[in-house]
């Protein structure tokens, strides 16, 4: 039967349980959208299933793999509650009436299975090998009161929504090379764009005789920053968010409370609402449309600037490359670009602090269920998390070198920004005089890359101050630390006397190292733990 492009199976009603009644769906395809020619497309599979479900627009929180894989499995586990209301959203090819039908059908099935478990367990499990032979129970003989509500308007099983929410869902859902992919495709087109516009490479004379180089691909805070540094940062702030709500937290929890682990998520994702609301403001608001305004859309309007030039204000001293309207239009898209990247970065610094936090609280509340036959203790938990946090940290504190040395660049005496650092790092060395000296430009750029380093420095401060309790893991924070904090004072020496860039590439050459090696060879390992599973 056909209903709304789909194949339609109503509800048999033959007393089956879930198992039962499941491979007969699964096995017919029921919900599955016909094919081109009208035909049937062939069974469910786990992965067909779960991306079905996951695309149901009311269900933010998707399906794990993992949990359908189940369904199709020979066992005794069954379908919770909230499930029972997708799988029928399925089955009734989004009809109404006929959702209402299988929600029944399927709460039944569930009771069915759930009484049979039980049967199989007073009788010390002889009778298993036997199911597939018995025959149904008797629907006279079992409650078959629904586990769910029937009544669909309004959908009260929806899961919650908000920012929080729907930022999480960008980082946890889908490929784990959606997000990465994406802000190095946007980079990529203002890269492209700058060619297509002439000023991808682009020099002017400056007053004092100096011709300096502002292209639009020489500026590393705009290339590098977000081609390698960000697309990093996601990559392990994903990695760090999948192995953590789906793997490491159900392990720790107890056993009843395995179940209620994904709404215990939400619930911390939910509490820091306000913080990503007004990050999302900020970058939004301030960084981008203030900014905006104020560097780039004012100077191009009034051909006139206190900002040093850049490739989005070229236009006022080389009006033959670009013009002001193409200008205006180029510096509004990359500055859009920039904020919603931004807000994405603070939102991973965001969810990196609930993951420690996390971590942290569920240790202090001793409802841990170490078993180190089946998953990673919290030391080894905490060192994972921590040593993804110290990469994150290392590539933001990277990012807000690349803006700082990109602001003072364009205030220096430099021709470009290679030569400007290796003239610096030539005159540390010998006694040249590179006669470099500030122009009096404004440089605000200087206080967003000092809020981006503090930001991401604050976070992995939390996480040592909260994790690193315990013993084994103070070894390898110590490096850790030690290694952010001369990153960090290379930044703030940026430009502050003559060879910084020494210790500035020095610095980030340590660090660079530690994105391999977050230990620095102290040689940690999960066997130290041996007869020693909790936090000292």
């Amino acid at each position: 039967m056909e209903k709304n492009g789909k194949i339609f199976v109503a509800p048999p009603n033959d007393g089956s349980d879930f198992k039962e009644l499941f491979k007969q769906m699964a096995a017919a395809g029921a919900g599955r959208p016909l094919g081109d020619d009208g035909f049937p497309q062939g069974p469910w599979t786990p992965e067909l299933l779960a991306d079905a479900i996951s695309k149901i627009d009311s269900n933010r929180g998707g399906v794990d793999l993992r949990t359908v894989q189940l369904w199709f499995q020979e066992n005794d586990k069954g379908i919770s509650t909230t499930n029972i209301l997708w799988l029928a959203r399925i089955f009734g090819c989004g009809d109404k009436e006929a959702t209402n039908d299988w929600m029944k059908e399927l709460s039944a099935a569930q009771a069915r299975l759930t009484a049979k478990r039980r049967g199989n367990k007073k009788t010390g499990g002889a009778a298993t090998s036997r199911v597939p032979d018995m025959p149904a129970p008797a629907a006279n003989q079992i409650p078959l009161t629904p586990v769910v509500s029937v009544d669909l308007q309004p959908m009260s099983t929806e899961r919650p929504s908000g920012l929080a929410i729907r930022t999480e869902a960008i980082f946890s859902h889908g490929s784990h090379l959606n997000l990465p992919s994406s802000v190095f495709a946007g980079s990529s087109a203002l890269g492209f764009l700058s060619y297509i516009l002439g000023i991808h490479t682009i020099t002017y004379m400056r007053e004092d005789g100096i011709e300096k180089q502002v292209g639009f691909l020489w500026a590393p805070n705009w290339t590098f920053l977000f081609m390698v540094l960000l697309p990093l940062f996601f990559a392990i702030v994903i990695e760090l968010l999948v192995f953590w709500k789906h793997d490491a937290r159900p392990r720790f929890l107890a056993h009843a409370d395995r179940p209620q682990s994904g709404d215990a998520w939400i619930q911390n994702l939910q509490a820091n609402s306000h913080t990503y609301w007004a990050v999302f403001l900020i970058c939004i608001l301030f960084a981008g449309l203030a900014q905006w305004i104020g560097v780039q859309l004012i100077p191009l309007l009034e051909q006139a600037q206190d900002f040093a030039p850049s490739w989005g204000t070229i236009g006022i001293i080389r009006p033959d490359i670009i013009s002001t309207p193409a200008a205006i239009v180029f510096t509004a898209l990359a500055y859009l670009y920039m904020s919603v990247t931004f807000y994405l970065l603070f939102a991973g610094l965001i969810i990196l602090h609930t993951i420690i936090h996390d971590l942290w609280k569920l240790d202090s509340q001793a409802t841990l269920r170490i078993d180190q036959a089946s998953g990673p203790g919290v030391s080894e938990a905490a060192l994972r998390i921590m040593r993804g946090v110290f990469r994150c940290t290392v590539l933001v504190v990277l990012a807000a070198i690349c803006m700082k040395a990109q602001s003072a660049y364009l205030a220096s005496q430099g021709p470009d920004i290679i030569t400007w650092i290796v003239r610096d790092v030539w005159a540390a060395l010998t006694n040249y005089d590179d006669g470099d000296h500030i122009f009096g430009y404004r440089m605000p750029t200087h206080y967003s890359s000092l809020l981006v380093a503090i930001s991401t420095c604050s976070v992995f401060l939390y996480g040592a101050i909260r994790l690193g309790s315990d013993r084994r893991l103070r070894a390898p924070l110590w490096k850790m630390s030690s290694a952010i904090g001369l990153l960090l004072i290379s930044y703030l020496t940026i430009d502050a006397f003559d060879g910084f860039s020494v210790l500035l590439i020095v610095a980030a050459l340590i660090a660079t190292y530690g994105l391999f090696d977050p230990e620095f060879g102290s040689g940690w390992r999960a066997g130290d733990m041996e007869g020693d599973s909790h936090v000292s």
